[in-house]
């Protein structure tokens, strides 16, 4: 692949280096279907292979969301269909993974709510620096499903146990200045400060010894991978979920703004 096969991810490559990803869906908040969510897979392979790209900033396009979460129909389609969870399985496994594997340094600029895979790509980012303003959860279980994805991998070691497990049972939103508190995310700074920020630190990354920070970079990244039978794990759970009642009702709750009343309860 290269820049040009992507529909829902634009680009803006800079002189020095620095190549800024923007998730382009402002109409529906940033919100991951399936033809964006496979592209989550798949850019970090480009940019491990882009000579001209040193590091990565990724955000979101417009001011309310970096991505808000699966697109309800696509969620939807997953409720109960074992191929789609299939697939939706091996996409998730691969944005880890891929986003671990590319050598170049990635850095999220969190501008609103992030929910979903969005939240798992914005979280997965070597740094990430978060709008005080925006709000983020994980989400899973307030449609019925397990923290899969990135959650179970990455959060405790970001805020330790006890925030992490607190946060994932409850999917409370966390707002910038308390994601920075806690360690969920490396720096925050007000929205109108953002994205001159992500691109100072990107600057700084793209004047620096491309091979110590990248090395680096692989170096902390075992920590993750050591973790690679946790997260298996959660994401099995996760698609499992799909196939019950619970998931049928959450995503029904939602479309309906309601609250959801789950079989299981």
């Amino acid at each position: 692949m290269n820049y040009a096969d992507f529909q829902f991810l634009k680009f803006d490559h800079k002189p020095n280096g620095v190549l800024l990803i923007t998730i382009n869906r402002p109409e529906v908040m940033n919100a991951t279907n399936g033809r964006l969510h496979w592209e989550l897979t798949k850019i970090w392979g480009v940019v491990n292979d882009d000579p001209k790209t040193k590091v990565a900033i990724i955000t979101g396009a417009g001011d309310q969301a970096f991505s808000a979460g699966g697109d309800l129909d696509w969620v939807g389609n997953m409720v109960g269909n074992p191929k789609e969870i299939a697939n939706t399985m091996t996409e998730a496994a691969d944005v880890v993974y891929n986003m671990m594997a590319c050598d170049k340094p990635i850095i999220s600029a969190i501008n609103g709510v992030a929910v979903g895979a969005g939240l798992a790509v914005a979280f997965l980012a070597d740094i990430s620096i978060m709008a005080e303003e925006a709000k983020v959860t994980d989400g899973h279980v307030k449609i019925g499903v397990a923290a899969g994805d990135h959650a179970a991998i990455l959060w405790p070691l970001l805020c330790g146990m006890a925030k992490a497990k607190y946060y994932l049972l409850t999917a409370d939103f966390v707002n910038g200045k308390e994601a920075e508190r806690i360690g969920l995310v490396s720096l925050c700074v007000p929205r109108a400060e953002l994205m001159d920020k992500a691109m100072a630190v990107a600057n700084k990354l793209a004047n620096g010894s491309q091979q110590a920070i990248r090395f680096t970079k692989r170096s902390l990244n075992g920590w993750m991978n050591m973790a690679r039978p946790i997260f298996e794990s959660s994401l099995a759970m996760e698609m499992l979920c799909f196939l019950g009642e619970d998931a049928k009702e959450g995503v029904a709750s939602v479309r309906e703004k309601r609250a959801p009343k789950f079989p299981s309860a």
